[in-house]
């Protein structure tokens, strides 16, 4: 089985799965509890999120609440994570507008800027859209936006982009970056947001005050534990580097093929495009039908995130970038992970060419 569908999961490097069932074996004490055990076990979760601060670039630190109604500006690439979280908010009385696209998948900053105001409250804007893996600008957004409105509070979901493009807060202007450690072979259920210090958060879960009391509720420490090492892990590896290397066989078997294109950015461009993510449109065939294709031949891909791969709707962000329906309808998501192989690459494009000329015979006319 080939797995290409690693922006859905991935699989966890053996080391995290060691040291979770290490520390549900050995350490498994309540890191709120008094007593000595639990508080070296409550040193292992220190010592994971301040490795995983200064992946990101940041000391350290908290956010601002926001009162009264303003307006947020927020890519309309973004996961259905952040999107349905702003239709909330546009209930709360809040004004959310969308920021500008162009053709490679990548916010137009310069006519983005041009939206920010004093009413402008918050600038949202993903690291990696998790689709096509264009990397967004978010240094000239962001510090940008804080230059014309200092007060603006900037978030990026960093799900995709995090320890495969560099990211370090402080020189972007990005006051929130949000990750999740299975996206990099760690376990699920498990996240970090990291907040400058001058950030004040308004918990949503109360309790027992853990967390410095943003978030009650005994720590997952064996998944804590498990994403420590999972950063560990691709610090180690150069993860970008390997990723772009097996991202880079697989666009010179594809490249020239009749009917086959990518979407987004030059991908192996390594300042726009993510080493990992490739979205790839096949002329005349479906992606649905491509990706079931490839199912049957040991070749597993998406047509999109994973969130919404019910709901067969064509994809909002393709759309944006101003792919017509035909078009976004017939893309496929190929992600790659660590554990993939150059091998891999080629078979898998061996695969989509030979799957792609069998099935425009059955094109409609």
């Amino acid at each position: 089985m080939i797995y290409l569908d690693n922006s859905a999961t991935t699989r966890p490097f053996e080391s995290v799965i060691e040291e979770m069932d290490r520390c549900m074996r050995e350490t498994y004490y309540n890191v709120s509890a008094a007593y000595a055990p639990a508080m070296l076990a409550e040193k292992e979760i220190t010592r994971v999120r301040n490795r995983f601060l200064r992946s990101v670039g940041l000391p350290g630190g908290r956010a601002e609440t926001l009162h009264a109604p303003g307006t947020f500006l927020v890519s309309p690439m973004e996961h259905p994570a952040v999107l349905e979280t702003l239709n909330r908010v546009q209930r709360l009385g809040h004004t959310v507008r969308f920021l500008p696209v162009g053709p490679d998948g990548r916010v137009n900053a310069q006519e983005a800027l041009k939206m920010v105001d004093q009413e402008t409250v918050m600038m949202l804007c993903m690291h990696v859209n998790n689709e096509t893996g264009a990397i967004q600008p978010l240094r000239e957004l962001f510090r940008g936006a804080k230059a014309i409105n200092p007060r603006i509070v900037t978030l990026s979901d960093g799900v995709q982009g995090y320890l495969r493009v560099p990211m370090n807060m402080q020189d972007t202007g990005t006051d929130m970056y949000a990750v999740s450690a299975h996206k990099i072979h760690g376990p699920k259920g498990v996240g970090a947001l990291a907040v400058r210090s001058e950030i004040r958060l308004v918990p949503q879960v109360t309790g027992g005050g853990q967390e410095a009391g943003l978030r009650s509720g005994t720590l997952n420490s064996p998944g804590i534990r498990g994403f420590g090492k999972a950063i560990e892990e691709c610090e180690q590896c150069h993860a970008a580097e390997q990723l772009m290397g097996l991202k880079a066989r697989l666009v010179k078997c594809l490249s020239g093929q009749e009917g086959i294109f990518f979407n987004g950015p030059d991908p192996l461009c390594a300042e726009m495009s993510a080493p990992h993510i490739l979205s790839v449109r096949f002329e005349g065939v479906r992606g649905e039908v491509m990706r079931n294709a490839l199912e049957a031949r040991n070749v597993l891909v998406s047509t999109g995130s994973a969130c919404g791969s019910h709901k067969q709707k064509v994809s909002s962000a393709l759309r944006a970038m101003g792919l017509s329906t035909e078009q976004a309808d017939g893309t496929i998501r190929v992600s790659i992970g660590l554990m993939n192989t150059p091998e891999e690459m080629e078979q898998a494009a061996e695969s989509m060419i030979e799957q792609a000329k069998l099935l425009r015979q059955f094109r409609r006319r």
